[in-house]
């Protein structure tokens, strides 16, 4: 392509909800280089609450809305959402189209093939989407499309080796295909433990515990609240903090009636980095994931995590060095979670060492580097040349 001409990028997401796949778009937008690439984010429906919490109002990143996308099927709204696709791609004309999230991935890859724009494909698997997801009549028919979508892409991105693995076991693509970007992650100001507790009104010496996330059924919110009630018969005087929101609030809520002043309820908020700085313990118990943010971000405070030993989280946690893995097994969580409460030498250990390497191994910018090298290698690739269109293409 011309030296002078932008690298046109054209990211597809079905939804900028609170989690890791709109923390990594948000923060990979506002750090490319705009000089070198012309970069385009189209996604469905935002939640007012969720857009706040990802900070967009105040963001760089440019948003662009398409009617009808969203995560589940709906023949004429997905119709609706791949036309849309299809009429910005052929004003846009990008030379990548970078999709992220199942339904995204689908529509956005199909668009560009029905379009005749000649742009690069590329896809991002946030998660392990075959365990935990799907019924099997629908796990067949997911890895039947992806098979399908993925002899009709460049590049098949994964979060972690292990959900390259599962999804190459799977049939799905080729080895030479994928490659392992790891999230980025960014915090903001850490406030040391006292006011962190302050300011959410925790006593300053008990042990705290926390969950950072969605309360949905594959993160088992219930588990954490299981595993809570066993902490308690070891530690009396800890304190459980849960920091989220979702569609099994109530359910969370009316569970822990009987531990409330042991609970601490706070919702969403922004400041997560607030949430870990209190903590002693982060406890992540889900049944399934891909590389959890919330492990990293946990791991850049220095507040060492016990979590299920599922999906990519091995990646992140290492087992008896940053963190300590269990099975998805109460007792066990417990009695690892209680270790590092009423072993703080142990604790403080963990977490040092659980600071260094996610410093080292999850920054922004190390993403940011990663992610403008394949846009780079793929334009190369395909030997592209264009000028940058005429028309900005779809209004906000």
């Amino acid at each position: 392509m011309k030296s002078d001409s932008p690298i046109r990028i054209m990211e597809i997401i079905a939804r900028l909800n609170v989690g890791g796949p709109a923390t990594q778009v948000t923060g990979l937008c506002e750090r490319l280089n705009q000089a070198v690439f012309d970069h385009r984010l189209y996604t469905g429906h935002v939640e007012a609450d969720e857009r706040d919490h990802l900070d967009l109002k105040a963001s760089t990143v440019r948003v662009r809305r398409v009617a009808g996308l969203g995560r589940a099927v709906k023949p004429l709204d997905d119709y609706r959402a791949l036309s849309e696709l299809m009429a910005a791609m052929r004003e846009f004309r990008p030379h990548v189209v970078h999709t992220r999230t199942a339904k995204a991935g689908a529509l956005g890859r199909l668009a560009s093939l029905l379009s005749g724009v000649g742009a690069a494909r590329v896809h991002v698997f946030h998660g392990h989407l075959l365990h935990g997801y799907f019924s099997p009549v629908k796990r067949a028919l997911y890895v039947r499309s992806e098979r399908f979508l993925a002899s009709r892409s460049d590049r098949l991105v994964t979060v972690g080796s292990r959900v390259r693995d599962d999804l190459l076991e799977a049939g799905i693509g080729r080895p030479e295909q994928y490659v392992v970007i790891r999230p980025g992650v960014r915090l903001g100001p850490v406030p040391d433990r006292a006011t962190a507790r302050l300011a959410l009104g925790l006593l300053p010496d008990a042990p705290v515990v926390a969950y950072v996330g969605r309360l949905t059924h594959i993160k088992r919110p219930d588990r954490f609240v299981m595993a809570a009630r066993a902490v308690l018969q070891r530690v009396p005087d800890c304190h459980f903090v849960i920091c989220g929101g979702g569609e099994l609030q109530e359910q969370v809520e009316r569970s822990v009636q009987s531990m409330r002043q042991s609970f601490h309820l706070l919702g969403w908020r922004k400041d997560v980095e607030t949430v870990y700085a209190a903590a002693d313990v982060v406890l992540l118990t889900s049944d399934n994931e891909g590389t959890p943010l919330t492990l990293i971000e946990a791991g850049m405070v220095g507040t060492p995590s016990v979590s299920t030993r599922v999906g990519s989280v091995a990646e992140i946690v290492k087992d008896g060095e940053t963190g300590l893995l269990a099975s998805n097994d109460v007792g066990e969580l417990a009695e690892k979670t209680a270790r590092l409460l009423t072993d703080p030498m142990l604790a403080r250990r963990l977490g040092e060492a659980a600071r260094d390497w996610t410093n080292a191994s999850f920054s922004v910018e190390r993403l940011v580097a990663d992610t403008e090298a394949l846009y780079r290698s793929l334009v190369q690739e395909h030997g592209i040349e264009s000028s940058r269109p005429e028309h900005e293409g779809m209004s906000k």
